[in-house]
């Protein structure tokens, strides 16, 4: 009992409508104005009538005092409840906002092309991306990203999901031409588009990362920007490669240049949708979009723990309501002894 009373304390919150127990006082008042009520002449005066009075009084002061003492404490309940008494329940963290995000890269077989360098050291396009998307997962705690991959035509390789480990390992084992040799742009935008039109409003994002144009699929890249634009989703475009060299030791080298990224299109998608054009020419250039795209997409940081409050005025009125059946057959015998 007293760990109960313990854990009301520690929760209680107070009242909601404290002048409600303005009412507590009521029935005194009522009492005060109201006329006196008049007795009854007796029908037979006999010698010891005022003995048997006193008897009566004596054996039933108890039941009397009893009778009016639950409809008073029942009146002060019902106004502890018309008070709305409200216990704080236990504390619970507000759901962070979140981005449902999808990640679209790009596996042509430019992407295989070696003018990028990562750690001191020459790589292809791809595995430049991959170092780079896999930090930037590592900071997308909270969301549900997916990854998918266009080539001549576009595939989801992971559905939005929380399990970032998935989308990593899929990203890992990606490599440049699985999904064909050329550049389905457009298809990937509509792919896209299908997959987040039934997510929350404002928390549709499309990251696609190309280093090429438009050369294959049924959808234009534009008339794709249009279906994003009507469900809102929006494209945050990349044009990656193209630098035409990467430095070893120091040492600037030439390499063989792929074809030069559609700059203007991936700009336009991106305006028409409300997202961003980025333009990376080498490793480090990528990793500063990607760290620019987490202060675009950023994830709401959880509010402190409230502890909701929690109605207990069915406590009072129930209790009420019990004492008032206790007292009327109480007060109703009292009344009929008086008519007696």
């Amino acid at each position: 009992m007293d760990a109960w009373w313990s854990a009301w304390q520690d929760g209680f919150a107070g009242f909601a409508w404290p002048w409600a127990w303005a009412l507590l006082p009521l029935p005194v008042l009522v009492h005060l104005l109201l006329p006196p009520r008049r007795s009854a002449a007796p029908a037979l005066r006999v010698p010891w009538g005022r003995r048997l009075d006193g008897v009566a009084a004596a054996t039933g002061a108890d039941r009397l005092r009893v009778a009016w003492l639950l409809p008073l404490l029942a009146w002060a309940l019902l106004c502890a409840a018309a008070a709305r008494p409200q216990q704080l329940g236990p504390a619970q963290v507000p759901p962070r906002e979140a981005r449902q995000m999808l990640l679209a890269v790009d596996l042509s077989g430019s992407m295989s092309e070696t003018d990028m360098e990562l750690g001191g050291r020459p790589v292809d396009r791809l595995t430049a991306a991959k170092a780079v998307i896999a930090d930037f997962l590592d900071r997308r705690a909270g969301d549900r990203v997916g990854l998918l991959v266009f080539g001549q035509r576009a595939y989801m390789l992971t559905p939005l999901t929380l399990d970032r480990d998935s989308v990593r390992q899929q990203l890992r084992d990606s490599v440049a031409g699985l999904a064909g040799r050329e550049t389905a742009m457009g298809d990937a935008i509509g792919l896209a588009v299908k997959r987040l039109r039934e997510q929350p409003e404002g928390q549709r994002v499309l990251v696609l990362l190309t280093d090429g144009v438009n050369t294959a699929g049924v959808l234009k890249p534009l008339k794709a920007a249009e279906l994003a634009q009507a469900e809102g989703v929006r494209v945050h475009t990349i044009a990656f490669g193209g630098s035409g060299s990467f430095s070893f030791f120091g040492v600037p080298l030439p390499v063989q240049r792929g074809e030069e990224v559609d700059e203007d299109t991936l700009r336009e998608v991106a305006r028409m949708t409300g997202g961003q054009f980025f333009r990376a020419r080498d490793t480090a250039e990528l990793a500063g979009i990607y760290a620019e795209l987490d202060r675009l997409e950023p994830l709401a940081v959880a509010a402190a723990p409230v502890r909701p409050r929690i109605e207990r005025y069915p406590w009072p009125l129930g209790a009420a309501l019990l004492l008032a059946l206790a007292g009327w057959p109480l007060l109703r015998a009292g009344a009929e002894r008086r008519a007696a």
